[in-house]
């Protein structure tokens, strides 16, 4: 029974316009389309959480950009590579991301944009994974239990 959400945060939440520095200090930021719609259904249904390998940001400086678009309130756990001391794809990253959530791997899903960094290690971790294609990628996503092309189709599966 799936009990958590897993997301990434750059350009699965929030769109990374790659400016330099930490999110939070960008002169723009925006959501994803159809992620805040998705995140105020899911909020209520399972424990969503956010976990991010971002290099410039850590935990903090990723509530602060949430704050901007008033994401913040739809998580309940808030990780970064930072704190947790692990990268992803690194499998120790959902690891650590699981047990301080207080889920076992098969209660939660991964979603993120980025095949090789979100899915292959969370699939590893033995969490589900949906595989936010965006940009209709061309491959064979063998550790994506689910494809997505809009963040609104979620709501389809879940």
């Amino acid at each position: 029974m799936i009990k958590a959400l897993i997301f990434d945060w750059g350009d699965t939440i929030m769109r990374d316009f790659k400016l330099g520095g930490t999110m939070s200090s960008w002169e723009k930021v925006a959501w994803i389309e159809g992620a805040q719609e998705v995140l105020s259904c899911f909020n209520k249904k399972y424990s969503c959480i956010i976990a991010t390998s971002a290099d410039h940001s850590d935990t903090r400086d990723m509530i602060a950009a949430l704050q901007r678009v008033g994401a913040d309130v739809c998580f309940h756990h808030f990780f970064s590579q930072k704190e947790l001391g692990f990268k992803k794809p690194d499998i120790r990253f959902f690891e650590e991301v699981t047990r301080q959530s207080q889920f076992a791997a098969n209660e939660c899903v991964m979603i993120g944009n980025s095949y090789e960094m979100d899915i292959v290690g969370a699939k590893k971790a033995g969490i589900t994974t949906v595989f936010f294609n965006e940009n209709n990628l061309q491959g064979n996503f063998q550790d994506a239990d689910f494809v997505i092309n809009k963040m609104i189709d979620l709501l389809r599966i879940f």
